[in-house]
């Protein structure tokens, strides 16, 4: 069962790109003061993602006050630091999770029957304080709904 609110995530570690390099990193370390936003995606620069991203970078996520906000997918680091310059968001950053351990970390990572041999996680954002303990949890039962930005807004302001 992928975490709820109360409960706290775990402290996973993968490489972490910023659009330039990557470093295998904690979740812990890689948390705001106040804590993050992590946001899991199947790929990168599937329509759904750049949609997402750029909706974020339009609500002016990255104006988050100590609070890192943080991608999570499949693709390797490379094509992640890729997607961050697509997005022109320094303040952005993704974990590599290419061999899915971070989202099977999650309990999130699903079989995609069209893709061959390939698994995903469900797409999904939790809000954590900086102890990631769980302050808001959405994971979505298909693969095209949005992300409650709003409720996600909401919950970063209550940190």
């Amino acid at each position: 069962m992928p975490p709820t609110v109360g409960e706290t995530l775990p402290d996973f570690e993968a490489p972490l790109c910023d659009g330039e390099t990557f470093r295998s990193t904690r979740l812990s370390d890689a948390l705001g003061a106040r804590g993050g936003v992590v946001v899991c995606t199947g790929l990168a620069f599937s329509a759904i993602a750049q949609n997402w991203w750029k909706r974020f970078v339009r609500a002016g996520w990255e104006e988050f006050e100590d609070v890192a906000v943080l991608g999570v997918s499949r693709d390797g680091p490379y094509a992640q630091n890729e997607f961050l310059r697509w997005l022109d968001r320094p303040d952005f950053r993704f974990f590599a999770d290419v061999n899915g351990e971070v989202s099977d970390s999650l309990d999130l990572l699903a079989d995609r029957s069209h893709m061959a041999d390939v698994s995903t996680p469900w797409r999904s954002a939790f809000v954590v304080d900086s102890d990631r303990e769980v302050r808001y949890a959405f994971v979505a039962d298909d693969w095209i709904s949005p992300l409650p930005r709003e409720e996600i807004e909401a919950a970063v302001a209550d940190l």
